[in-house]
């Protein structure tokens, strides 16, 4: 039943198509390698010289066409489709390498000699299966039913065994195409796929492309995300003073219109690099550092957030990489605070500690929090800073807190410098 049942699988047929197209390129070699033969046969060369040049014109060809970058990728395309084969490598590219073009030429003759093979077997059941279809409804007498012999046709129940060995042959015919389909399927993935050391290859561009991505997402996140806090923040607090300070209302636009432009610049700076735009002219707009500490501050005093900072050491002295995650990872801390403190932006106040000494580089973002404020760990920001911490092997420890006037929210994060600057 399960041999019946495998003749109605899609698979089953178009393992057949494959194969034949495996046999109509071998038809392709074989009419260029009869002429060839017409011109051989009129040298009068010895047997052996002869033996040779078939051997070399005869695999010559297909093994020379084979080793060409781009078979690969056709080759994939049609055992995708057709084999219903799934490669690491999606899609499967040209051959890139010597290595890759020798698996493949190899792969091309493998096609070539199972399609041939498969080709002539369906030549010869279906052209003799369909005389045989007919032989019992022919005329009683002698007819050529396989070429070269003759015979005798009955023209009753006698003749029944020629339909049924016809139907037979078919059935065989695509079992056969099945089963070595099956064989070609299995090989595909370790003749034409990536080997290991091409498989471990890609799967680090893979992550280096993950990770890449994943670190611009949190850029994205940190910037345009406290550009917009402020926005929201600047935006209240204009609204509420237009009538009576129309002063402030003023400040607050133009911090709103400043912080626009700063989140608008950044996000053309981040599609840019997921577009992974290199025409000759381009650049990327370099990432802020802790020296831009003082606009980012002001930036955000200027939606009546009061903000005190102290400072120790000589922030100047920090390598470039440490500097710009340490930026980032205060701006996130503002952005917590302005979002979950539960406060007007006149009310709150926060505190934010920068300190560089023998023991590294230490950061804290504190700010008072509301019975009904939202916690800040419900979002994407803490796991952001988590997760660049991590990366510099660094600590990180967010909570509530008691402070002087009420309960607050502490973040603090220890990153290890190493101090080579004078």
């Amino acid at each position: 039943m399960s041999v019946i049942s495998s003749l109605w699988r899609p698979s089953t047929y178009l393992r057949w198509v494959y194969l034949l197209l495996g046999a109509a390129l071998v038809l392709a070699f074989i009419l260029v390698d009869s002429a060839l033969g017409a011109v051989v046969n009129d040298l009068d060369l010895p047997n052996v010289a002869t033996g040779i040049i078939w051997v070399v014109f005869g695999l010559g060809p297909p093994v020379a066409l084979g080793l060409l970058p781009a078979v690969r990728e056709v080759e994939g395309i049609a055992v995708e489709s057709l084999l219903a084969v799934r490669f690491d490598e999606r899609p499967l590219g040209p051959a890139r390498t010597w290595a890759q073009r020798r698996r493949t030429a190899l792969w091309f003759v493998l096609h070539l000699a199972a399609g041939g093979i498969v080709g002539v077997l369906s030549t010869i059941v279906i052209g003799l299966g369909a005389i045989w279809l007919v032989a019992p409804f022919r005329s009683p007498g002698t007819h050529e039913l396989v070429p070269g012999t003759n015979y005798e046709v009955h023209g009753n129940w006698i003749d029944l065994w020629m339909p049924a060995a016809a139907i037979t042959g078919l059935v065989l015919l695509f079992l056969l195409s099945a089963a070595v389909g099956a064989l070609l399927a299995y090989l595909a993935p370790r003749v034409l796929g990536p080997t290991a050391a091409e498989r471990i290859e890609l799967l680090e561009q893979q992550t280096a492309t993950l990770a890449e991505r994943n670190r611009l997402a949190r850029e994205l996140h940190d910037s345009v995300g406290h550009a917009l806090s402020l926005v929201t923040i600047q935006a209240a607090a204009a609204r509420r003073v237009l009538a009576t300070d129309p002063e402030f209302a003023e400040t607050a636009l133009a911090a709103m219109e400043t912080s626009a432009r700063a989140a608008l610049a950044d996000l053309d700076h981040v599609l840019g690099l997921l577009r992974d735009d290199r025409r000759p002219g381009s650049r990327t707009a370099p990432q802020t550092t802790l020296g831009g500490l003082d606009r980012l501050v002001e930036a955000t005093r200027a939606g009546g957030i009061t903000i005190e900072v102290e400072r120790f050491g000589d922030l100047d002295r920090l390598p470039a990489a440490v500097s710009r995650e340490a930026y980032r990872i205060v701006q996130e801390g503002l952005t917590n605070a302005i979002r979950h403190a539960g406060r007007p932006a006149g009310e709150l106040t926060v505190d934010l500690s920068i300190q560089l000494d023998t023991n590294g580089l230490r950061l804290a973002v504190t700010n008072p929090v509301s019975g009904t404020s939202e916690s800040p760990g419900g979002g994407r920001g803490l796991s952001g800073i988590r997760e660049r911490v991590a990366v510099l092997r660094g600590t990180v420890e967010a909570g509530p807190v008691s402070a002087h006037d009420g309960p607050a929210w502490r973040l603090a994060v220890g990153l290890p410098v190493s101090m080579t600057k004078g």
